[in-house]
């Protein structure tokens, strides 16, 4: 019994795939995406800390207004500090239907000090196209606070000068993907790899059939299907949950200079080499000596310079990295010398210009 149970977790073991990733995991289908909405609204009911009459919130105020067949006088100036002109913006997700709700995000264009207690009038929000897609309104959540004295001192907590609004926008109108019209299904992957790519319609044609599927380029794999929304949503849904071998990435070192942060990849490899790091300081004494003369004597009291001058160098031996090492051999050399973040940078410059470092070098 056993001896059975060991072959069957053996065949498991050996049927499961190395680095199997979903396809839904690695990319997505072209044309199902999100899209941005922008807006230019008015947020009111401020307690004092809005824009305090500038001219375009003015010139705003007076647009709304016009809405409900309200005519102010062209040289009447409101006062505008429970007003201020706001932008808006949130993002459609794919398939969004007229009557869904959206959450928005408001930001003060202008002077205000916050938008706490305002109330966003209602603003259309348009695509890329110019087109109207969903309607805005709603009372603002701002997790910012400020406060200002008398004597002109203020404290300021986060942002008070944005908010949010939960389900603040409506949708309008829907955006056609054309994913059901299209000749073909196009996959396309979030990393360009040719490898995947040729991974991905392998494992498509395995699945459903051969010539099905095809990798255009080292982002795109091109799929047939039947016309139809409701058979291309099925087989898309097969096609994502289907296990991929994903290719292992080009050897990178990336490298953060602002903070020191290094990160190296699984993939990197190093030639033979030869390292040694140490540290040379000069450090310079600056001392002052009165010269007094003997009693009696024609000599004068002089001040003598005296310097030191000394030269400290950190002794570390020279370490050999032998040829074709894997990452943790390459954190274990660097770490015998001790090498801080900072030096492990000029180290791994010294090594890509040698020739010896196998890998891409990327600097922040």
């Amino acid at each position: 019994m056993i001896r059975m149970l060991l072959a069957c977790l053996a065949a498991l073991l050996v049927a499961a795939p190395a680095h199997a990733d979903r396809v839904k995991d690695l990319g997505g289908f072209q044309g199902i995406r999100s899209n941005q909405l922008t807006g230019y609204g008015v947020v009111v009911g401020l307690p004092g800390t809005g824009d305090d009459n500038l001219e375009y919130t003015v010139q705003s105020l007076k647009a709304v207004a016009s809405r409900f067949g309200l005519q102010l006088p062209p040289n009447m100036n409101p006062g505008m500090k429970n007003a201020a002109v706001v932008m808006v913006t949130a993002e459609l997700p794919p398939f969004a239907k007229p009557g869904q709700r959206l959450d928005i995000t408001v930001a003060s264009m202008g002077k205000a000090k916050s938008l706490r207690g305002g109330s966003l009038i209602l603003t259309p929000l348009l695509g890329a196209d110019g087109q109207i897609y969903a309607m805005a309104q709603g009372n603002l959540a701002v997790g910012g606070l400020g406060a200002e004295g008398a004597d002109g001192s203020k404290i300021v907590v986060n942002v008070p000068s944005t908010g949010r609004i939960p389900e603040g926008a409506t949708v309008e109108r829907a955006v056609a993907t054309g994913f059901d019209t299209a000749p073909t299904l196009t996959f396309n992957l979030a990393r360009a790899d040719l490898t995947t790519a040729q991974n991905v319609a392998s494992a498509i044609n395995q699945r459903l059939g051969g010539g099905v599927a095809q990798a255009i380029d080292a982002v795109s794999v091109a799929v047939r299907a039947p016309a139809g929304a409701q058979v291309r949503t099925a087989l898309m849904s097969e096609i994502e949950n289907l296990d991929v071998n994903s290719a292992e990435p080009s050897a990178k070192v990336i490298v953060n200079a602002r903070t020191g942060t290094v990160v190296i990849n699984s993939a990197v490899r190093v030639g033979p080499a030869a390292v040694t790091h140490g540290k040379l300081t000069v450090r310079i004494d600056e001392n002052q000596r009165i010269s007094q003369p003997a009693p009696f004597s024609q000599g004068q009291t002089a001040v003598e310079q005296r310097s030191g001058v000394a030269i400290d160098e950190e002794k570390k031996p020279m370490f050999l990295i032998n040829p074709g090492p894997k990452l943790a051999d390459v954190v274990k050399a660097v770490n015998a010398i001790g090498a801080s973040p900072a030096d492990l940078v000029a180290i791994l410059e010294a090594l890509k210009e040698a020739g010896s470092l196998k890998a891409e070098l990327i600097v922040l």
